[in-house]
């Protein structure tokens, strides 16, 4: 059984600290574009991507963990190809992730002028470790924010509310009681859709609950890995 974490909306590998060094045999991919090569336009060519990139490394008996994008690219690879998976771990995601315009709008200003980016970036991360949460800060700030946006745009093109009943992997969805990005009712959702499925809220988390409470994520993984 494999373990792969992937990341969300402009985000890095690194934003996974915590899981990978909980979880030593764990990879946390790098979506192309986050920084290297071009970003793919589309929830359903990031799963093409990472279907290449899992056949390429010969994982088998994958367990996908995504945050917010990345939990969509796990859904939608859970719908398109079930026999690749072991099980699926959605954080901070949703069957529809529809993006406000004033974020959008941010992103596009921020594409001629990046210190735009600076204030939010402080307020995302605003909970994490303060090692962690400068490395983040510098990596988001490197980064383009046209694949930012490119990335919200995915999001907010992405849904499955129709049909994401028809996952029956093994899932786990979890999120933090204070995520406003993906609140709490967008993780019931999914729990309440896909048959079996565990539905955990990490009280007092935001939308990076895995970064600032890794221990409590941690465990909440552990236990449904050992229970497929």
């Amino acid at each position: 059984m494999k373990l792969i974490f992937i990341h969300g909306s402009g985000g890095c590998k690194e934003v996974w600290h915590y899981q990978t060094r909980y979880f030593p045999e764990a990879d946390a991919v790098a979506l192309p574009g986050h920084p290297c090569g071009e970003p793919c336009t589309s929830v359903d060519s990031y799963v093409e991507w990472l279907r290449g990139y899992m056949r390429d490394a010969g994982y088998i008996d994958v367990v996908l963990a995504g945050h917010s994008l990345g939990g969509a690219i796990a859904q939608l690879y859970a719908l398109k190809y079930p026999e690749d998976l072991r099980g699926l771990i959605l954080i901070g995601s949703g069957a529809r992730l529809r993006v406000g315009t004033m974020y959008l709008e941010m992103l596009e200003q921020a594409k001629s002028n990046r210190s735009i980016l600076e204030d939010f970036f402080h307020k995302s991360y605003e909970f994490i470790e303060p090692g962690l949460r400068d490395v983040l800060r510098r990596k988001a700030l490197e980064g383009d924010p046209a694949v930012f946006l490119n990335d919200m745009l995915c999001c907010d093109r992405f849904d499955t509310m129709e049909r994401v009943h028809e996952i029956k992997l093994p899932t786990l969805a979890l999120c933090g009681s204070e995520d406003i990005m993906t609140p709490p009712k967008y993780t019931k959702y999914l729990a309440n859709k896909i048959e079996g499925a565990r539905y955990v809220i990490i009280e007092g988390g935001t939308h990076m609950v895995f970064a600032e409470q890794p221990g409590l994520v941690n465990q909440a993984i552990e236990d449904f890995l050992n229970s497929l």
